[in-house]
């Protein structure tokens, strides 16, 4: 190596100390920073009323029916003035009788509707003999009023109440508007199923002996609401991810009426707290997160 390159190589040391020192130094991080943390995104806890809702599903029948027999015994039925489904009204004529010939003395006789309603059942012909020892002649559903009979869990009977609406999806589709008439005082020992009456009025669309299922309002409630998926289950009930300060802090929740896809908070959280949207074993009691609101930014 020639004297030139070896003076050259000795002074590149000097050179670059030289840069160093004239370069801007970058301001130190104060003692008290953290790194930031991992981007998470967060929704805040609004309030929201729920309305607690029950299933009763059953059979549809008569508030109130009514049989109809002959007054006179003896007669024969000479002729049937009505039709099953007819709506009849009270004192109008159901049918004629008459005594048969050679019998005795002729005699007539008419059978008349006790109540206005709907001719549900007509246990008659022309020609047989009626007596009130039989089968009634007809059954009427008084003023064509019909309720759905359902069956509900002993667990969950004590939530119906007289008056409460309900909305009843009807056999071939087609939904009525009811309400609570009756509840039953007890509850079946074998079956631990109560039995309720819901009255549905006289629409002409409701057909006696039709299945049917109600949903009937049990309750309402207000109160802070998250998305259900930032609610976790563990060992030791729900507990939520709540963001403050940047920080991750796991409360235990307890969660009420759900729907559409959002949960009811009772107890833990209030309204307008910031909680890990789809909440997730990844975090843990302390963590430093980046808050992103949904929709939002930090």
């Amino acid at each position: 190596m020639s004297r030139k390159l070896v003076a050259r190589a000795a002074g590149l040391p000097a050179l670059i100390l030289a840069l160093l020192a004239a370069a801007p130094v970058a301001p130190a991080q104060p003692s008290g920073a953290s790194p930031v943390g991992m981007a998470v995104t967060v929704t805040k806890a609004s309030r929201t009323c729920f309305t607690d809702t029950l299933q009763v599903s059953g059979i549809l029948v008569p508030r109130e029916e009514v049989f109809v027999r002959p007054e006179t015994e003896g007669l024969q039925v000479s002729q049937i003035t009505v039709e099953d489904g007819e709506r009849v009204t009270s004192g109008q004529i159901l049918a004629r009788l008459t005594r048969p010939e050679g019998l005795g003395p002729a005699a007539t006789a008419t059978v008349r509707a006790p109540s206005a309603g709907i001719v549900n059942h007509r246990f008659i012909r022309v020609g047989m003999t009626a007596s009130a020892r039989a089968d009634p002649l007809f059954r009427i559903v008084v003023n064509g009023e019909v309720e759905l009979q359902g069956d509900v869990p002993a667990t969950r009977i004590n939530k119906l109440s007289v008056g409460q609406t309900a909305r009843v999806e009807l056999p071939g589709g087609g939904e009525v508007s009811g309400r609570v008439r009756q509840v039953a005082p007890e509850v079946d020992a074998n079956t631990q199923l109560g039995r309720a009456r819901i009255s549905l009025g006289n629409d002409d669309k409701l057909k006696v002996g039709g299945y049917a299922r109600a949903v009937v309002d049990v309750g309402r409630s207000c109160g802070a609401t998250i998305p259900l998926s930032a609610v976790l289950y563990g060992p030791e009930g729900a507990v939520v991810q709540v963001v403050r300060d940047d920080r991750v802090e796991t409360r235990r929740v307890r969660v009420g009426l759900l729907a559409g896809g959002n949960a009811e908070i009772r107890e833990g959280l209030n309204e307008g707290d910031l909680v890990v949207a789809r909440a997730g074993a990844f975090l843990r009691e302390g963590d430093r997160v980046r808050p992103i609101q949904e929709g939002g930014s930090r």
